[in-house]
């Protein structure tokens, strides 16, 4: 898959993220996703899971508010222990939640980012590669 095939997914992924997130609560790991989330135009109502007490309390927050979550943690060791925290949390509570996205997000960073924080920058440079190869192509 070449960069601008990356681009147009991750822009699809990016726009299912806002939709979904119209009636679900997003669930990051910390400050700094929340604000990397925003950087990419989710306008989301967001919950940080270091800052809420862990996986568990966030888990009982939804439950008590009804509301359904889409996880986004980082996709290196630390987050994908804190989302199989996450998932076991809220389906012992039957919170209804969603991983596809932050999977197709790993698929597509590659090895190139592991984090949530990264991905502004990731999404930058794919847009800059873009416009220079569309450019070369315009001479």
């Amino acid at each position: 898959m070449n960069n601008e095939e990356r681009l147009e997914r991750l822009n699809a992924i990016l726009d299912d993220l806002s939709e979904m997130c119209i009636e679900r609560m997003l669930l990051v790991e910390g400050p700094k996703d929340r604000m990397a989330m925003s950087l990419l135009g989710i306008s989301a109502e967001m919950l940080s899971v270091q800052s809420e007490g862990g996986a568990l309390k966030v888990a009982e927050k939804l439950y008590e508010r009804k509301k359904a979550a889409v996880i986004m943690t980082d996709w290196d060791d630390q987050g994908d222990e804190i989302a199989k925290d996450l998932e076991r949390s809220l389906s012992s509570l039957c919170v209804k939640h969603d991983v596809t996205l932050r999977s197709k997000l790993r698929w597509i960073c590659g090895n190139e980012i592991y984090d949530v924080e990264s991905l502004p920058s990731f999404y930058c440079r794919l847009v800059t590669e873009s416009v220079r190869k569309n450019e070369g192509k315009n001479k």
